[in-house]
């Protein structure tokens, strides 16, 4: 381990006696640890703002801490510039194959409902919107500024987010986590945990919804499951396109968040395989919506 992460994490004044850190895999945006001193054993959370994914710590912090009254998430145990101490709690990180399991989805529903519903009633402070159509444009804009590889493909991408910004509407507004990878479902054996606050926001329940399909590979009978379920209603062919629409532009933006995060990023992970696994995944998505 880089002996300055190690003094940066030592140099925080939680701690009760002497600490041991080990690395917690898994994470692209930000760096996990965890340690443990005299005390018990802890998640360390290390990471400034993100300007270009539009990643504000204030933001994740409040919705961390509401997260949890909301009985969704760990606890934040200390909060300073740039580090955050949370609650460890043992247990195992669903994969996609955990979450195409019915009886998994039947319970991640309701984490996702409790996010949109229940959240808002404890967030404090100022809150953001995750609108993913501003997010597209913005990325287009910075891949343009820093005259990325992928200059040549911003036209159509473009063209193709106010395409789907039109069909996704009209809009409901809940609170949203924006980021429903598998990896931020934690499973404890007796209950699931959901984490991860980095893009939370504001924004369309159809975001969630097509973000937790397409990370996920579920099957088009889920996705119709999903949409019955949550909205209590049968899913209409409306819904449905406004769904794929949603679905479409969650492709779309992880695609792009690579490709900046491919000029941008310090951390170890390939992510020019990564936007080009994700950018045959949002055509894959795309055509089958314009075929409708």
């Amino acid at each position: 381990m880089d002996d300055k992460i190690f003094d940066r994490i030592s140099a925080i004044s939680f701690w009760r006696g002497k600490i041991e850190v080990a690395p917690l895999a898994g994470g692209i945006t930000n760096q996990n640890f965890v340690v443990t001193d005299n005390s018990g054993k802890y998640v360390v959370r290390l990471g400034e703002d993100i300007p270009e994914h539009h990643v504000m710590r204030f933001n994740e912090l409040a919705a961390s801490r509401a997260a949890h009254a909301a009985g969704l998430s760990p606890a934040v145990l200390h909060a300073e510039t740039g580090a955050t101490i949370l609650q460890f709690i043992e247990c195992r990180t669903l994969s996609p194959k955990d979450i195409r399991t019915q009886s998994t989805l039947e319970k991640i529903l309701p984490l996702i409902r409790k996010c949109h519903v229940d959240i808002p009633k404890y967030l404090r402070g100022p809150a953001l919107v995750f609108w993913v159509f501003h997010v597209i444009r913005d990325y287009a804009a910075r891949l343009q500024d820093a005259q990325s590889e992928y200059q040549s493909l911003l036209p159509e991408l473009l063209e193709i987010g106010n395409q789907l910004e039109k069909a996704a509407g009209p809009f409901d507004v809940v609170y949203g986590h924006n980021d429903l990878l598998a990896a931020n479902f934690l499973d404890d054996g007796q209950r699931l945990w959901l984490i991860d606050w980095d893009y939370a926001g504001f924004n369309s329940p159809l975001f969630d919804l097509g973000g937790l399909a397409s990370n996920n590979d579920l099957s088009e009978k889920q996705e119709i499951w999903l949409l019955e379920t949550y909205f209590g209603m049968p899913a209409n062919a409306e819904l449905i396109r406004r769904y794929w629409a949603m679905k479409c532009a969650s492709l779309l933006r992880e695609t792009m968040w690579s490709m900046v995060s491919e000029i941008s990023s310090n951390i170890e992970f390939d992510y020019a395989a990564y936007t080009s696994e994700n950018l045959a995944r949002f055509r894959g998505a795309f055509s089958d919506f314009e075929l409708g």
